[in-house]
């Protein structure tokens, strides 16, 4: 080993003996790092002291920094040479494992779920044990969340109808179709907001179920506020023309993610709200 350093714009001018792509030297992992540090301070001093300009410091820190390294990811992405065939099997694979550590993380929600679904008893109440607990009323599953769950499967439809647009070059419906898709990610986070509003049992002091129920759905929910800032990013993208039938990566990774989200969504309908509801239900 020689122990030269290259450098993006080696492998731009072909000068590096190898088909890997090694990134410059960034700022935004250690700017991510802090970020995310001072959202969950925030976090905790809104919990515990009620001070919020903490939190709100690290969204717009966070903002800033997702702003300034898709910039940067983009620019990347855009330059001829640098995502060479190796590299773009490597990112391939990077994103199916991140979804796939994704999906483990939703599997922990659901063991703590069913854990006291199967074994109520575990819940040490002075009531029978039963779940839901006694004196739970429900979400109706087939009021909100049911149109929720229609709202996420056309989104479905709609994101990947966009991948088979872009496919064929139709760069018009690509747009459309990436459009119709964020306005269904919006209406579904409009829906889950007027549930949690309207929520029959409280978000603080609600006992386990409350708990089990807020901390899955709301994560979940988190995920498609992320899903929908990257179809957003896709789509202005696209409206750019940045995206072709041989180089869309960017797109695809959406879209993976995008189904990811939809396939846990049906499991959280299936097995919290329907299988998890009470004999009483509020619509």
């Amino acid at each position: 080993m020689s122990g030269t350093i290259h450098t993006a714009t080696d492998q731009v001018k072909g000068t590096v003996p190898h088909p890997y792509h090694l990134v410059d030297p960034s700022i935004w992992p250690l700017c991510g790092a802090v970020s995310a540090m001072t959202t969950f301070a925030g976090i905790i001093f809104a919990a515990h002291l009620h001070m919020y300009y903490v939190l709100a410091l690290g969204f717009i820190c966070d903002g800033s920094v997702m702003f300034l390294w898709w910039r940067d990811v983009v620019r990347e992405a855009r330059t001829p040479g640098l995502h060479k065939i190796v590299t773009q099997v490597g990112l391939r694979y990077g994103m199916a494992l991140f979804i796939s550590s994704e999906v483990m993380f939703f599997v922990s929600f659901f063991w703590n779920y069913f854990n006291y679904f199967f074994f109520p008893e575990k819940m040490g109440t002075a009531f029978a044990p039963v779940w839901p607990p006694q004196g739970i009323t429900t979400i109706d599953p087939f009021a909100i969340p049911l149109f929720n769950t229609m709202v996420l499967l056309l989104s479905g439809t709609t994101v990947t109808w966009a991948h088979h647009c872009l496919l064929q070059g139709d760069q018009k419906n690509l747009v459309r179709g990436l459009g119709i898709t964020i306005i269904l990610g919006l209406m579904f986070l409009c829906g889950q907001g007027w549930e949690y509003t309207h929520s029959p049992f409280p978000f603080y002091h609600g006992g386990i179920f409350a708990s089990s129920f807020f901390i899955a759905t709301g994560f979940h929910g988190v995920h498609v506020i992320i899903g929908t800032i990257f179809l957003t990013v896709c789509y202005f993208r696209a409206r750019r023309g940045q995206f072709s039938p041989e180089r869309h990566f960017g797109f695809e990774a959406a879209a993976w993610y995008w189904h990811f989200v939809d396939v846990v969504w049906l499991f959280l309908f299936v097995c919290i709200y329907f299988l998890g509801r009470s004999a009483i239900t509020a619509g």
